[in-house]
């Protein structure tokens, strides 16, 4: 069973700073591996569909659900809908099934209200709100049952394909940089990359 105060220290280091919503991200995450019975991905055994967006408060949530699954930018196996909600859903490629969890909006809405976010409207940079004011609301999330703060939907049937990693790369002939060929354009005649064709129009 996925415990999420066994990667807080982890969680912390990686994201940089202490605040509330890196925990919830991760208490979130926990309950999707155990409702899913999945182990933390190592390649791309999870795939993660986060619904938040940018720029928004609580972004922080989004490496709380890195740090639990497993799931990376650099594996491709994380991806953003830019909803601006706090919801995401987990899916295990190997028993395609996956999983929706959000936080319950009563309980978001609290948070938002908290003297921790109040600090952060007034521009106080996260890792300089008081400890007085960050740590309660922590220890609060990591501790807090989590039938209190999230909705964990049934498992449901989620048929997912993989796609073939790419391998083969070209120069594009206008930047002479080497680009993985999938993303190569051809303008007039010319292989080009994503910028150098986006200025030849």
């Amino acid at each position: 069973m996925m415990q999420a105060k066994d990667y807080f220290e982890l969680g912390l280091e990686f994201h940089g700073h202490k605040c509330p919503a890196m925990p919830l991200g991760m208490r979130a995450a926990a309950a999707a591996m155990n409702a899913l019975g999945a182990e933390r991905s190592k390649d791309k055994e999870l795939v993660l569909i986060a619904e938040t967006g940018d720029d928004h408060a609580a972004g922080c949530f989004v490496d709380g659900l890195m740090t639990i699954t497993g799931c990376t930018y650099g594996k491709g196996n994380i991806k953003k809908t830019y909803y601006g909600k706090m919801a995401f859903t987990l899916i295990d490629t190997k028993q395609q099934k996956a999983v929706r969890v959000q936080l319950k909006p009563e309980f978001f809405g609290k948070m938002l209200q908290s003297p921790f976010v109040e600090q952060r409207k007034r521009g106080v940079p996260p890792q300089d709100v008081p400890a007085a004011i960050t740590d309660p609301l922590v220890e609060g999330v990591m501790n807090r049952p989590e039938e209190e703060f999230l909705i964990v939907s049934p498992v449901f049937d989620y048929p997912f394909a993989k796609a073939k990693g790419v391998f083969d790369t070209d120069l594009c002939e206008i930047c002479g940089e080497r680009v993985f060929v999938h993303k190569l354009q051809n303008v007039n005649g010319k292989k080009a990359c994503i910028p150098c064709a986006e200025k030849m129009k």
